[in-house]
């Protein structure tokens, strides 16, 4: 099996290859389904593994001959993420187990984060404390990532952890295989907000916060940002009700 580590942690290699070669059978669960996430500790230090699914046909030609795999894009864009100033958990290593035609599983490792709350926390209950600042502080953030060149595709509720520190908040991505680097216009901007949220007092909040970082009307800010969302939302909506039919006539 393939494994690239970060120079930071090439202590800790033996430690985490045997977590890797054991992975079904220790370490604790954190989330299953499409993939799966453990977690592992020695030292006081816990490392966070996730288990990308074997893919599908196709893409195990694509990954083994024309294509980094997740678990390769997400250490690597973890790296320039750090680079960039960019809060993640730390890069630790990643693993690839092709054979001599197929990629197979793969993993990525990093550091394991304990939040207090991801962005989902503000999108289920309003009444979360400091929420108006927390959602303010996020779209700051938001902005530092797009004047940083930094278009994150997966920027959806669960994919930002925050911890509190003091009176401020801290932000750290995760999820981070699908990443584009390029100098981000208006648009792509506005975009970017369309999965957060589909409550629109919290992009009215959002819309405020951005028209003052980018210096363009609040009410142009808001309205490209409200468009983008409801044009998601009415695709995940239409997709959801397909699911559904689809799931009534497999019965």
């Amino acid at each position: 099996m393939k494994a690239v580590f970060s120079k930071s942690y090439q202590q800790q290699s033996g430690f985490i290859k045997q977590c890797i070669e054991n992975f079904n059978s220790t370490g604790k669960v954190l989330a299953e389904g499409r993939n799966e996430i453990r977690i592992f500790e020695k030292d006081a230090q816990q490392f966070n593994i996730k288990s990308f699914r074997i893919p599908n046909t196709v893409n195990k030609i694509a990954y083994k001959f024309f294509r980094k795999s997740k678990a390769q894009r997400s250490f690597e864009y973890a790296s320039i993420l750090e680079q960039k100033g960019i809060g993640t958990p730390a890069p630790v290593a990643y693993f690839e187990n092709p054979t001599s035609i197929f990629f197979r599983e793969s993993f990525y490792v990093c550091k394991h984060l304990q939040a207090h709350l991801t962005f989902r926390e503000l999108v289920t209950d309003p009444g979360f404390p400091d929420h108006e600042n927390i959602l303010r502080a996020f779209t700051r953030f938001t902005y530092d990532l797009h004047q940083k060149n930094i278009q994150f595709l997966d920027h959806s509720p669960g994919n930002t952890l925050i911890i509190k520190t003091g009176t401020s908040y801290e932000f750290f991505l995760v999820d981070l295989n699908r990443m584009n680097f390029k100098k981000l216009d208006f648009e792509e901007r506005m975009q970017n907000f369309s999965r957060l949220t589909p409550k629109e007092e919290m992009v009215k909040i959002m819309a405020d916060e951005y028209s003052k970082l980018i210096r363009i009307p609040k009410a142009e800010v808001f309205e490209r940002m409200w468009f983008y969302t409801e044009q998601f939302q009415h695709k995940f909506q239409r997709k959801k009700a397909l699911k559904k039919k689809l799931k009534f006539w497999k019965r």
